[in-house]
């Protein structure tokens, strides 16, 4: 999308830059100031890219316009080298990379803005929105996945034990999991104390396999947290019915109390 804005743009710039030599060539008369419409283009050009496209256009502007001023016969050639053409150069470039910079800076911040608009502030994973979006993704790809939900079992104890706070017991859950998952997994955190993975699974067996390694590698390091899991397509069409399988599989583990092994259960159904 951000692409094809930048290519308008440029396409705009190069059609008005055009557009403007013609017409200042044709119809320039001495105190009329066609020339300063080069502004419109330099700027064009500027807000697509950054200075250096906005210091371009604007020497590209300038050598436009003493062509103009050489082919136009209303114009005498010696305006090409007057004080007010060498003043017309520097305020070209002065639009052009003043314009290219703060344009390049709000794109800069506002790629910063849709990153924290997208990441849990306490743990830097992913939030619920961007997990949703990456589900998404993946029910678009149509390539089987699973989905395993992760919730912390009883934080009290966890922290005594631990002899750490709730954040820092939350933070190394999430460091845990991001760096146990191999590249192309993702992990989120859904909830205060809930996290969220997306891996490959062929199988809904298969899914619960993965649920009880992640449950495993955590309960070695002291980190009480029980997962449930949902297979795409076994489990759900849709990001809301593979939600639900899982947690139906959370709730089910945290009441036979069977993290050892993978529980046999009936798979949710897939509609909604």
């Amino acid at each position: 999308m951000r692409d094809r804005h930048r290519y308008a743009l440029l396409t705009a710039a190069a059609g008005s830059g055009a557009a403007i030599f013609v017409t200042f060539t044709f119809y320039e008369k001495p105190g009329l100031g066609l020339g300063h419409f080069y502004y419109v283009a330099i700027i064009l050009a500027a807000l697509a890219t950054g200075p250096a496209v906005g210091a371009a256009a604007a020497g590209a502007a300038t050598v436009l316009f003493a062509l103009g001023v050489i082919l136009n016969p209303d114009i005498p050639p010696s305006e090409v080298l007057s004080t007010s053409t060498g003043i017309r150069f520097v305020t070209y470039m002065t639009v052009g990379i003043v314009t290219g910079y703060f344009a390049k800076r709000n794109r800069v911040l506002m790629d910063e803005l849709h990153l924290l608009a997208e990441r849990d502030a306490l743990t830097g994973l992913p939030n619920t929105r961007a997990f949703e979006r990456a589900i998404g993704e993946r029910l678009a790809r149509d390539q089987p996945f699973a989905l395993a939900v992760g919730g912390v079992d009883d934080v009290a104890s966890t922290i005594g034990r631990r002899a750490v706070n709730a954040d820092d017991m939350l933070r190394e859950i999430a460091s845990r999991l991001l760096h146990s998952l191999p590249p192309g997994d993702e992990v989120a955190r859904i909830g205060e104390e809930s996290f969220a993975v997306l891996t490959y699974a062929g199988s809904a067996s298969e899914a619960g396999k993965i649920a009880v390694q992640l449950q495993r590698l955590l309960a070695a390091e002291g980190l009480a947290v029980t997962f449930g899991w949902a297979a795409y397509p076994q489990d759900g069409a849709n990001a809301l019915s593979l939600y639900r399988a899982a947690d139906e599989r959370l709730y089910a583990r945290r009441v036979i109390h069977r993290q050892e092994a993978v529980v046999s259960l009936p798979s949710p159904a897939a509609s909604v």
